[in-house]
């Protein structure tokens, strides 16, 4: 089985590429969604936070204050590599896991969606890199539109992160999303999802 990387700077639109893989019949783990599983209330990598950050990233009901932790994690480079040194070990555990049970039920390639999947270390247990990029501005307005931030701290957000210079220079494959889900000319990123995997002779009937 093929383990491919899907990753992208924050508001490039790799959550709609994600969809469009799973369509073509490959399972996509995001890792967004496995990091609120690995710190819900009573996990080790919440404790571990907990320690390095405080209680005060902690809710009332003892659950995990993610805006909380975003101001504190994200205010400094040591403070976002206490925290992705914390959290990646946590997640890598869990892909790990989920790609031997997709390795066992015969899939012929699987995605693990990981935004952070260089600092992580895990694209060198990928077979293939993809990386979605799109123009800064573009990024800026979907980032504001979802997450209800300011545009100051959109920007910091993105001032931790590698640019799309650095994707383009290390990915495998890269797909140009300047446009998205409701634009006329979306077939585009679904044509290029087919000729990636087309590439990386995963055929139609092994999907």
């Amino acid at each position: 089985m093929k383990v491919i990387g899907l990753t992208g700077g924050s508001g490039s639109g790799k959550g709609y590429v994600s969809k469009l893989f799973e369509t073509a019949g490959v399972p996509v783990l995001d890792t967004d969604r496995v990091s609120r599983q690995v710190t819900s209330p009573g996990s080790q990598c919440l404790a571990e936070l907990v320690r390095r950050f405080g209680s005060g990233i902690l809710l009332p009901d003892g659950s995990l204050d993610r805006r909380g932790l975003a101001a504190l994690a994200f205010a400094d480079p040591e403070s976002t590599a206490a925290l992705n040194a914390i959290t990646h070990r946590h997640i890598l555990a869990y892909a790990r896991d989920w790609l031997g049970r997709r390795r066992a039920e015969g899939y012929a390639a699987a995605i693990i969606d990981a935004p952070l999947l260089y600092e992580s270390g895990f694209d060198a247990e990928c077979d293939a890199v993809v990386a979605v990029v799109a123009d800064r501005e573009l990024r800026i307005a979907r980032i504001l539109a979802r997450d209800a931030i300011t545009r100051e701290q959109a920007e910091l957000r993105l001032s931790r992160q590698h640019d799309d210079e650095f994707f383009r220079a290390h990915a495998d494959f890269v797909i140009e999303n300047n446009y998205g889900e409701h634009n006329p000319d979306g077939g585009a990123l679904e044509r290029r999802v087919r000729e990636i995997l087309r590439a990386l002779g995963i055929p139609e009937a092994e999907r």
